[in-house]
């Protein structure tokens, strides 16, 4: 079983930055965690895809709406993921999920994703 925690959501003002961080514990190096992501969900909205990436080929894949502002990592000999979030405006005021999956890595495709995490709350103010 593979166990995801989110962590450095908070507020910030529009054009801030912010990192957040998902430590993996557990069974982390296996076909059902070479894809890592991060969705996002705001309030009456549906959960949607930021980034991902694949852990063997570092390819990275972003959402249209964050391209250029978002940047996602992956750190193996920590089992951490990262997104590091630029230029933030009040738009990207969500919860923040990390999740875990077999590949296709896709940025969509939330149910394409094993593991969850608990989530991490941005909020940006204008």
């Amino acid at each position: 079983q593979v166990q995801l925690a989110e962590s450095g959501g908070g507020s910030v003002q529009a054009g801030g930055s912010l990192r957040l961080s998902c430590a993996a514990s557990g069974y982390t190096y296996s076909y059902s965690t070479v894809c890592m992501g991060w969705f996002r969900q705001a309030p009456g909205k549906e959960r949607e895809g930021v980034a991902a990436i694949d852990t063997p080929s570092s390819s990275t894949y972003y959402a249209d709406s964050v391209k250029g502002r978002f940047d996602i990592s992956r750190d193996n000999t920590k089992n951490t993921l990262y997104l590091q979030m630029n230029s933030l405006n009040p738009e990207d005021t969500a919860m923040y999920y990390c999740a875990a999956g077999p590949p296709p890595c896709r940025v969509q495709g939330a149910a394409g994703y094993k593991y969850w995490g608990q989530g991490t709350q941005v909020t940006v103010s204008s």
